[in-house]
């Protein structure tokens, strides 16, 4: 009788396992889906293309950063993109739970987006379009806490400069001011 068991214990595990397969299978069919009807802009998409374009492109670029008013500037080729332009990537508003959390504004080639209430941190993001090219975003992001609080301006130009200002206050340590951008060389400028 013993064996018995067993072989029942052995289908159970089966049918759960296979059962267990249909829902996640069934779960990445639904998140294809989900991306594809996106409420607002996709600026996590739009980064993540424009890292692939310039890391095949290469790029020179002439980037300061500024760190509580010290500054370096040095021409550099960017080796890793998707990091460089992460917080534009983070700043991305599509999630399901924020459908109705952003009003949206669209006039004369403009596209912004502003959150309703204070406790989303991408308080803001303004798009400037030409039929489908994007000339220039610019995205405000405000994170306000107990321990800290931060404030970032992101700009980006596609092709042609991206600039990441951030304040950081810290309880009991203070407040540090950060800036990096960078501007692409073209081959004249060389």
């Amino acid at each position: 009788m013993y064996w018995c068991n067993s072989v029942n214990n052995k289908r159970i595990l089966l049918i759960a396992g296979l059962g267990l397969l249909s829902i996640i299978t069934a779960c990445k069919r639904e998140d294809a889906t989900v991306s594809h009807n996106l409420a607002f802009f996709d600026i996590k998409g739009f980064f993540r293309a424009d890292s692939a374009k310039l890391s095949k492109l290469n790029p020179l670029v002439t980037k300061t950063t500024i760190h509580n008013g010290t500054s370096e500037t040095k021409k550099v080729h960017i080796t890793d993109w998707g990091t460089e332009l992460s917080l534009f990537t983070a700043s991305d508003i599509n999630k399901p739970a924020w459908k109705a959390d952003y009003t949206i504004q669209n006039a004369d080639g403009i596209l912004i987006y502003k959150a309703k209430t204070p406790d989303l941190k991408t308080r803001e993001i303004v798009i400037k379009k030409s039929g489908n090219a994007i000339k220039w975003i610019l995205i405000f992001n405000h994170t306000k806490n107990m321990l800290y609080e931060n404030i970032e301006k992101l700009t980006y130009y596609p092709d042609s400069l991206y600039q990441i200002q951030k304040k950081q206050h810290v309880r009991l340590i203070g407040t540090n001011t950060y800036s990096i951008s960078g501007s692409f060389i073209n081959a004249s400028q060389k």
